[in-house]
């Protein structure tokens, strides 16, 4: 990504319209501010359930990781107004519902760094964990999490 372009702009060359962040399920919000950091709190996915591993492959993972990022910055947009703000991505956590004896958890968690890397280029490179869960909330395939600096 040169400089001219912005995240909103890169979004909009793959085809991606960031949508209204979801609701909470729960006694919390998306994301809470401090200083210049951002915690989010974990977005799963409607559109993939199940077990990587079982009911779902890695290319499926792929993608569900990929959307799971797209409600990210659903919400990171809504907080903000203008993702040009995000001066880096921090880290990412992960969370893949996988079956005891998969182990391809990176490779799955690779369709959200792949498009963070994309819509923010250099500043979208960040430190990440990626690890598998029993079981996530509504038989989700993914949830992430994410710390992102910010710099109005």
């Amino acid at each position: 990504m040169n400089e001219t372009q912005t995240p909103e702009s890169q979004l909009e060359k793959l085809g991606i319209t960031l949508g209204t962040p979801r609701s909470a399920v729960g006694n919390y919000v998306g994301c809470v501010r401090t200083g210049n950091l951002i915690f989010t709190s974990g977005q799963g996915v409607d559109q993939y359930h199940g077990q990587l591993g079982a009911d779902l492959t890695v290319e499926d993972g792929y993608a569900a990781s990929r959307q799971s990022m797209i409600n990210l910055l659903s919400v990171l947009k809504h907080e903000l107004g203008d993702l040009s703000k995000v001066k880096r991505i921090v880290k990412i956590l992960g969370m893949v519902n996988s079956t005891p004896d998969f182990t391809q958890q990176p490779k799955v968690m690779n369709g959200a760094s792949d498009l963070l890397v994309e819509v923010f280029g250099e500043k979208g490179k960040h430190a990440r964990s990626a690890v598998g869960m029993a079981q996530l909330p509504n038989n989700t395939a993914i949830e992430i999490e994410m710390i992102v600096e910010i710099e109005e």
